[in-house]
């Protein structure tokens, strides 16, 4: 496609910076491509420095730190998920693993600089990409973009801007901004076949993805890249024993049942899977522009994924409150036994659908830039529920269910200027945001409270334990119905009633309502939550004398939910010479909370004191979480600080970035609290707080109130300041015998305190809070390539950190508390180009077959092993072999 008139008018007017820096300057920059005209090779080296070939990956011209990852670098990676491509090349960027955490099985949160997804704005060809419709049930309640629906094959390079930018790009951009950039080839294309498979003969893997690029006559492109993947599950547990019940105590007849059901339901000989869950997934992304005229250019592109994945819960085993003996109508005991023999295990599945359509017009009209565009984005996670039970409904109750769907959408209207002013460039623009959150009701059955959410629904007995005519019915036709066999007495006067009871008949059982595992969404949790903004920004920036170039933005932004806020940044470079400079930013940043944190609700299975128990999550606005003593979200505010250093001496690049962010009012979930049904009359008595919050379930009409164990929401808990240092190097040698590229990358990251939390979380969540991820992560890289070979070693470091096993009331408990120890796991690959366009290459993720220590401080329960939250991958090594193909 043939340079316009506007790509080399933009380069030329803001020739000087790199394109990486123009990231934080306005987003219609951003946007242009990276090449510049022949006629222009003093622009050169300042705009193609990104994603260049054998380029530095850290720039060292902007103000603030910005990695490039180029294509080349991606495909280096051992991963299709776009989440692990980028935790693996940069250290400050973590994911972890969770088998067993709803939608976050399917859709992984990140973090970025220590701060949850939800503090990094993703952008796709510098436009704001869409969330995904799950928000995370616990810590922070992240409710992010879904990165892993991009395909590695339609990237042209990644950059991750390491800074605030909520004066550039508005809310969200606190810990960072995360760019991709979509591939514009006019012809040409890739193909790429992926296999592999984890050590312990688990995890088969395969990858399908290419990319192919066409004209639209002498002035389009139109580039299209898909991709489809399919892993299967790993298992990294041991059999259920635990002190409540131990599967491998129990007769020899439920042992062969409940492995059966293991291996008809997950394929695994233990109750309870630990590992990856199987997941799929089909993606395409399309890319397109045509050239109207030398001074204006229609831009659009968009994609649809759909995925698919399944993992397990908890293992239900016989009384643990939903495998109990009920008395039925005709007064005789039915169990769930009968429908699973060996206890069950319900399976989760979850169907992820994500489609995006971004259009524009952007033009140059004299020395006025503008990028005028809308967009619309969509994510729906459906899920289904099998292998489980309503416990309510009895032997009523049907096996498999639809609880219900979550619904992400946005539209947004954006328009952006720049203006050249010889020496500085002046941007500023303006957007409409509207964007919208539902929660479908789920089909009846999931969330049906049945006949046995009561006790006694039959009418057999009477209030002072005497039978009933319906009783005497049903004994006389041979039941075994004792309305008598129940205990009640206060002998103690502790004031708790009926703490001695023993032998209780089943006529008296009560168990939960819904599909166990995760309860329907009901009509009264059911409902879309909605609510717009707009937008206007403006910012400046040029080089202030030869050696000092600075920068300004200022940023008005106002919600229909949450009222206004004005944010700002400053940032500068000073080039102390021709190798060595100095940058710093500080800047102001505004996030409010999503219409999914304020809306979502969620009953599962949770561990909050080391046993699975039925925790509820309910909206901090909501009439549930009012009772319970919670308030109305407020907006998190923050404050940026960087400082670093940059050099260049020949062929090595160095960045060394210092930087604290302040976090006001953050956003994150409150220690579980507990729920029992238990009279406890006395304020000073252990289990007040308990049935209180029972109380105020029941009197706020939660359907199986009897049967939750826990509750907690969503609140502003705390201030917090992050601080950390980035360091990045690269050194390049050529030589006879080929190039070398060395790079290493290290992050340091702490995280505290800066109020006191204790009223919101307990000591074993503060603890962990602090202490619960790696303050220091690196990678270190070698790719050396010769003539039609070339080999890329890679090492990863994570460092020591620690957790707490339990608490005792307000004290930690010392000996519980673990230290995780430092890893190194180390990757490497090497291929053969077989000619100009095939390319084979085999390599091993974990050669050293390296897993994180063993959880051994109690925290972990059910057959699991390792701590599934770490950020320390924990599946063993991995070996593949991928065929590259390149036409």
């Amino acid at each position: 496609m043939r340079k316009t008139k506007i790509q080399h008018a933009i380069t030329t007017a803001l020739s000087g910076m790199s394109l990486a820096a123009l990231a934080l300057t306005a987003p219609l920059a951003l946007a242009q491509e990276a090449e510049t005209e022949a006629a222009e090779p003093e622009n050169l080296e300042k705009i193609a420095v990104v994603g260049a070939r054998g380029a530095p990956r850290s720039v060292t011209s902007s103000p603030v730190p910005v990695d490039v990852l180029s294509a080349e670098d991606i495909e280096a990676v051992a991963f299709t998920d776009m989440n692990n491509v980028l935790m693996t090349l940069v250290p400050s960027y973590a994911v972890s693993r969770q088998p067993i955490s709803d939608g976050g099985t399917f859709i992984r949160p990140a973090t970025l600089r220590g701060m949850p997804t939800d503090k990094t704005l993703v952008l796709v060809n510098s436009k704001r990409r869409h969330r995904a419709a799950l928000v995370s049930i616990g810590g922070s309640g992240t409710q992010g973009p879904d990165i892993a629906t991009i395909p590695t094959a339609a990237i042209a390079n990644v950059e991750v801007l390491r800074d605030g930018a909520a004066a550039q790009y508005g809310s969200d951009a606190i810990a960072g901004v995360i760019n991709f950039q979509l591939k514009e080839n006019t012809e040409g294309g890739s193909f790429t076949a992926d296999y592999g498979s984890y050590f312990e003969g688990d995890g088969d893997q395969i990858t399908i993805t290419g990319n192919k690029g066409f004209a639209l006559g002498e002035d389009g492109f139109l580039s299209i890249s898909a991709e489809y993947s399919d892993s299967e599950a790993t298992y990294r547990g041991e059999q259920y024993c635990e002190s409540w019940f131990c599967v491998d105590e129990q007769s020899d007849q439920y042992i062969a049942d409940a492995t059966a059901m293991a291996n008809s339901v997950h394929g695994s000989d233990v109750v309870q899977p630990w590992g990856q869950p199987n997941t799929s997934g089909t993606r395409i992304f399309v890319n397109a522009g045509y050239a109207l005229t030398d001074d204006a250019e229609l831009y659009a592109f968009g994609n649809y994924s759909e995925s698919e994945g399944d993992g397990s819960f908890y293992y239900r085993y016989p009384g643990n409150g939903t495998i109990e003996d009920l008395r039925l109508e005709d007064g005789s005991i039915w169990s769930p036994l009968e429908i699973y023999p060996g206890g069950f295990t319900p399976r989760f599945f979850g169907d992820v659908t994500d489609y995006s359509l971004v259009g524009g017009i952007k033009g140059m009209s004299g020395a006025l830039g503008y990028d005028i565009s809308g967009r619309y984005g969509y994510n729906d996670i459906s899920y289904t529920l099998s292998n489980t039970i309503n416990p309510s409904m009895g032997n009523e109750s049907p096996t498999s269910f639809k609880p219900g769907d979550l619904t992400n959408e946005e539209t947004q209207f954006q328009a952006d200027f720049t203006y050249d002013l010889d020496e500085y460039v002046f941007a500023f623009g303006l957007s409409y945001l509207d964007e919208s959150y539902e929660i479908s009701e789920g089909e009846e059955a999931s969330y049906f409270a049945g006949d046995y959410a009561q006790a006694d629904p039959w009418g057999f007995c009477n209030d002072d334990y005497t039978t009933t005519e319906a009783g005497a019915a049903v004994i006389a036709n041979g039941s075994t119905l004792n309305c008598a066999n129940y205990t009640s007495n206060d002998s103690d006067e502790d004031g708790i009633e009926d703490d001695g009871f023993e032998g209780v008949d089943a006529v008296y059982t009560i168990v939960g309502v819904g599909s166990n595992g995760f309860p329907g969404y009901s009509p009264d949790y059911s409902g879309s939550y909605e609510r717009d903004s707009y937008a206007v920004y403006t910012d400046i920036s040029g080089d202030i004398t030869d050696s000092l170039f600075a920068q300004a933005a200022l940023r008005y932004e106002d919600y229909s939910d949450f009222g206004s806020e004005l944010v700002y940044k400053v940032a500068a470079f000073y080039q102390i010479n021709d190798d060595v400079g100095i940058r710093s930013s500080y800047g102001t940043g505004f996030r409010a909370p999503t219409p999914g944190q304020q809306g979502t609700t969620n009953v599962s299975t949770r561990l909050p004191n080391g046993q699975p128990v039925a925790t509820g999550l309910f909206p901090a606005g909501g009439e549930v979480a009012q009772a319970l003593g919670a308030e109305e979200l407020l907006p998190e505010k923050s404050t940026n600080f960087t400082l670093g250093l940059t050099a260049n001496y020949g062929d090595l690049t160095l960045t060394v970035d210092y930087y604290n962010i302040k976090l006001e009012d953050r956003l994150y979930s409150v220690s579980t609290r507990d729920v029992s049904t238990t009279v406890v009359t006395d304020p000073d008595a252990d289990g007040y707080d308990a049935y209180q919050n029972y109380l105020a379930l029941s009197s706020a009409g939660v359907s199986g109130a009897e049967s939750i164990g826990g509750v907690f929401f969503f609140q502003n808990a705390f201030d917090t300041v992050t601080e950390g240092l980035d360091v990045v190097a690269t050194y390049k040698m050529d030589s006879t015998y080929g190039t070398t590229m060395i790079t290493g990358s290290v992050n340091y990251n702490d995280t505290d305190f800066d109020s006191d939390p204790s009223e919101y979380l307990d000591p074993e969540d503060i603890f962990d809070f602090k202490n619960g991820t790696p303050e220091m992560r690196g990678v270190f890289s070698v790719t050396h390539s010769y003539d039609v070979w070339s080999a890329v070693a890679r090492l990863s470091y994570y460092g020591e950190y620690e957790n707490v096993g339990s608490d005792d009331g307000d004290v930690i408990n010392e000996d519980t508390i673990q230290t995780y120890g430092s890893e190194f796991m180390f990757d490497i690959e090497g291929s053969y180009m077989i000619n100009e366009n095939l390319t084979l290459s085999v390599g091993v993720r974990n050669l050293f077959d390296n897993y994180p220590d063993p959880s051994s401080n109690g925290d972990a329960c059910c057959g699991q092993i390792y701590d599934s939250a770490s950020v320390v991958d924990w599946q063993g090594g991995y070996y593949y072999t991928r065929l590259a193909a390149r036409f």
